[in-house]
């Protein structure tokens, strides 16, 4: 039997660049299937609002773990990115509001944890952190800001328990909150 060493290399290489294509195709498909999932519009007229988690605007804490200010400057973001469809200059607010309905449909009133154990974190792209406990904002309001016309802008919001608090580490208290976006 006569062995042809450059066949079976043609053959080999052929093999593997098949086996690459197929692992390169199946997590492009697997990666925008998933990326496309957690994307959640709330769109207005002049306004594009893009959730970038699963969960769209919703924010839960659902473990008390009182941490410092860096370590909730660190922890989970909840990323948005607002963009003006208009050709002319648009002001929106930015308010952090309690879920009333998934307080209601969890039947967790009791449970809720005090806001002035709850800090909160905004960030625009770009721009330093504004840092507030829950109670300190004013009508639940995050942030006023006037975007240039066809401009888009990112944010990220952090949401935890003040290491300074009475809050028991680990019990059962838990926050819920919505982000919205409103034009004005």
């Amino acid at each position: 039997m006569y062995y042809n060493r450059k066949k079976e290399l043609i053959k080999n290489v052929v093999i593997i660049t098949l086996i690459l294509l197929l692992a390169v195709i199946s997590t492009r498909i697997i990666y925008f299937k998933y990326k496309n999932e957690s994307n959640v519009d709330y769109n207005s007229e002049s306004l594009d609002i893009v959730f970038h988690e699963k969960n769209g605007a919703n924010i839960s804490l659902t473990k008390v773990v009182p941490v410092t200010e860096s370590v909730g400057l660190s922890s989970k973001a909840y990323t948005f990115t607002v963009k003006n469809n208009l050709t002319e200059p648009v002001e929106y607010k930015i308010y952090l509001v309690d879920n009333e309905d998934l307080i209601e449909a969890d039947d967790c009133g009791e449970y809720l944890i005090n806001k002035e154990s709850v800090k909160v974190s905004i960030k625009e792209e770009g721009k330093d952190n504004k840092i507030f406990t829950a109670k300190e904002l004013e009508e639940q309001e995050l942030l006023t800001v006037k975007t240039k016309a066809l401009e888009e802008k990112d944010y990220s919001v952090r949401v935890w328990v003040d290491r300074d608090v009475t809050q028991p580490s680990g019990s059962n208290l838990h926050y819920h909150g919505t982000l919205k976006v409103v034009e004005e």
